[in-house]
């Protein structure tokens, strides 16, 4: 990603209704559809500057690898987790079978080898281990926003099932997620390239009172995910075992 975004992350993660309701839904679902119990051994792949690392923490002993070392150095910094060096697919810097949970939140993305990178992931769970996986979801949402971050693709979720299958993976819940918020997010980014918007960063910290709204919007879909599965939503989420 550009510098500027590690940036904007690290100073935004703890605030931002995004970031933030996120980890409110992430967190129901691991509790809800996992269900991590004793000393659940935790891996987040690519954990940028760590602002998922305490609510993973939550469910017993978390470590990481981030490849860009400013994030890292931020992740280490807020963390108590080990954050190592590594990247996705070849230079995974922890042993196979190691972990009851990988979490891969906003990194399948970022790599042009899905399919290696989630081979990669697998191998590293344990016997009845669980990925849970995030992505962004539908190619005509593409903006200046993916430019940004590097993005490769965006996915439909019958892609990502069939990257996930292709990986050794037995997906066990896939659902579109951040679906209230759609038609608002669609409008603003299908507007914008209408209107030949080259656009900044559409992740700069909006008004108190905005962010409090999206974020309180946003996190309603924890009391949904998990239970059902929702039709459409401007991100995909995974819960898989090995196969």
């Amino acid at each position: 990603m550009d510098p500027a975004v590690y940036d904007r992350m690290a100073a935004h993660e703890d605030r931002h209704w995004w970031f933030v309701a996120r980890r409110r839904i992430l967190d129901r679902l691991i509790a809800r559809r996992i269900e991590p119990k004793g000393e659940c051994r935790i891996l987040e792949a690519g954990c940028g500057t760590g602002g998922n690392l305490a609510m993973l923490g939550r469910f017993g002993l978390a470590a990481a690898f981030e490849p860009d070392p400013t994030a890292r150095a931020l992740a280490s910094a807020k963390s108590a987790a080990e954050v190592r060096d590594g990247a996705l697919p070849d230079r995974v810097p922890f042993a196979r079978d190691s972990f009851d949970l990988v979490a891969m939140l906003d990194v399948l993305e970022h790599v042009e080898d899905d399919v290696g990178s989630l081979k990669a992931v697998a191998e590293r769970l344990a016997r009845d281990g669980r990925l849970v996986l995030t992505v962004p979801a539908y190619r005509f949402l593409w903006s200046r926003h993916d430019e940004l971050h590097h993005h490769k693709r965006r996915y439909r979720k019958d892609g990502l099932l069939a990257v996930a299958r292709a990986a050794g993976l037995q997906p066990e819940y896939v659902s579109y997620f951040n679906t209230l918020l759609f038609p608002l997010v669609a409008a603003k980014r299908l507007l914008g390239r209408l209107l030949g918007d080259s656009g900044g960063a559409d992740d700069e910290m909006p008004s108190a009172a905005l962010n409090r709204l999206l974020g309180a919007v946003f996190a309603i879909e924890r009391h949904l995910l998990g239970r059902v599965v929702l039709p459409f939503g401007v991100s995909l989420v995974m819960v898989a075992r090995r196969g």
